[in-house]
């Protein structure tokens, strides 16, 4: 999963944040139609057009013990389109935004937890998730991905704790 972070840099800006719900809520109502999560973890793209900073990808991940749950995410679109040619077409090339958002999360958070679940519905995003180094698991639509090798055992017990959390 090496990515180069530097590749869509300085216009494109991946950050934690710790009022991301509030940053990202116009985005998230966009795509959900409810508010964004007011509690850790935020993980925010953002779109630096002349300093001024615009969410452009949003990720929300909650902490459950040594896991990390991710859901929630999303791309505005809308401001996709208004990116000049050039940076859309770094984007591209980098997978989209939401692999390089997701690819980046990892990376920040894996010294932290020993394993990030996502739990995912849409099939795009699935293909995604898959492509940055997430596994499948026995239950549909919940993904894994191990941040440092873990005796089944363990690997077992995070995974049906995660599972028993529902959709997140």
């Amino acid at each position: 999963m090496p990515t180069n972070f530097e590749a869509l840099a300085p216009e494109i800006i991946i950050e934690e944040v710790d009022d991301g719900g509030r940053v990202a809520n116009a985005l998230f109502r966009l795509r959900y139609g409810s508010d964004a999560p007011d509690f850790p973890f935020h993980v925010i793209a953002f779109w630096n057009d002349n300093g001024s900073r615009v969410p452009l990808c949003y990720i929300h991940f909650t902490a459950q013990g040594d896991a990390l749950l991710g859901g929630g995410a999303c791309v505005d679109n809308r401001v996709l389109r208004r990116l000049p040619e050039d940076l859309r077409d770094r984007i591209r090339m980098a997978g989209g935004l939401y692999k390089y958002s997701l690819a980046w999360s990892v990376q920040h958070f894996a010294a932290r937890f020993s394993a990030i679940f996502g739990y995912c519905g849409d099939v795009l995003a699935e293909r995604t998730d898959l492509a940055v180094g997430f596994e499948k698991t026995e239950y549909p639509r919940l993904l894994v991905y191990f941040t440092r090798a873990l005796d089944a055992v363990e690997q077992r017990m995070l995974i049906e704790r995660a599972n028993a959390v529902g959709p997140f």
